[in-house]
């Protein structure tokens, strides 16, 4: 029998342990560090690694794999960057992943619904709000914010989550904007980004991580937006200059930022710059832990899809 080696938690999640269990013996180590796991794929004949990005904070690659017996990656994910692709690529390691599996991601609303919560975190002050409560305050002047209806809402990325996030402000009277730097919209909400930028009260990424859009939201980027405008991030922190957003905030020129991505999360957290400006509370910034697909429905979902895929005929695990 097979060996997988599940390094996400999944115990909480209806049936999904119980159906990994199905196709193989399975080691659990959802608290594995990168040493640990070295050390395992060493002296164990793991042929099969069940992973997700969101809980692993070191990268699959070299270093990690190189004395290992693994045939197969399995990431419950469709972004890939935890994972050295070039090495598995030339050392045979299949990596398989949800990227196109579009009859489930598309059913996948749970990231679009987060940067909408970010957005309203922002608008309306909830956390700085909730902390100046918890610290025995009840006085809302300073925390006065905006509503939503009226407003400008530009979208960058009009893929699969970009278009959940328009749909998701049905009812809410704003105007939507619309750009992507890959596909041709063709609705009305297509806009150039110049415009969408200049014009946006809240402007949300939604677009995949390429040599075109590595580092785009910098100085430039961040200057076209409208005065006073909303940035939230629930892509990737590699978007992202966070130098040059930290910058924006402290010339008033950006309201605020929200994001559920940083651009080391495989590093020390607490080295972050952006996680240390978002600890004084004058800073109108909301970080998340890359919680955008973990619901327990999106979850449960999900890796139930992923853990099928051991049924291909070329991997039978049993």
């Amino acid at each position: 029998m097979s060996i997988i080696l599940c390094i996400t938690p999944v115990k909480h999640l209806g049936g999904v342990y119980e159906k990994l269990q199905s196709y193989g013996e399975v080691i659990y180590k959802p608290e594995v560090d990168k040493n640990e796991l070295k050390i395992l794929l060493d002296t164990t004949e793991v042929d099969y690694l069940f992973t997700n990005p969101n809980k692993q904070n070191f990268i699959l690659n070299e270093e990690v794999l190189r004395d290992s017996n693994i045939k197969v990656i399995n990431t419950c994910s469709t972004g890939l960057n935890h994972i050295d692709l070039d090495y598995c690529k030339e050392n045979k390691i299949d990596v398989w992943s949800l990227k196109e599996d579009y009859e489930l991601i598309n059913d996948l609303p749970s990231t679009s619904e987060l940067a909408f919560g970010l957005m309203m975190s922002l608008m309306r002050n909830i956390p700085k709000s909730f902390h100046s409560v918890r610290d025995g305050n009840w006085d809302y002047e300073p925390y006065v914010g905006h509503q939503i209806k009226g407003k400008t809402i530009g979208v960058i990325g009009y893929g699969r989550l970009g278009k959940i996030m328009c749909d998701l402000f049905y009812g809410w009277g704003v105007k939507l904007l619309a750009s992507d730097p890959y596909e041709r919209i063709t609705t009305a909400r297509g806009t150039p980004r110049l415009e969408l930028l200049e014009k946006s009260d809240v402007v949300f990424l939604h677009t995949h991580v390429t040599d075109e859009t590595r580092g785009m939201v910098d100085d430039e980027f961040l200057s076209q937006m409208k005065q006073g405008s909303y940035l939230i991030n629930t892509a990737r922190g590699e978007l992202v200059d966070e130098g040059s957003i930290i910058k924006s905030i402290e010339q008033g020129h950006l309201k605020g930022y929200g994001t559920d991505v940083i651009k080391d999360e495989f590093g020390d957290i607490q080295n972050s710059k952006l996680v240390e400006f978002s600890m004084n509370p004058n800073n109108n910034v909301v970080i998340t832990p890359h919680i955008g697909g973990m619901t327990i429905e999106g979850q449960t979902k999900a890796y139930l899809w992923a853990v099928e895929k051991f049924k291909k005929e070329d991997y039978e695990v049993n």
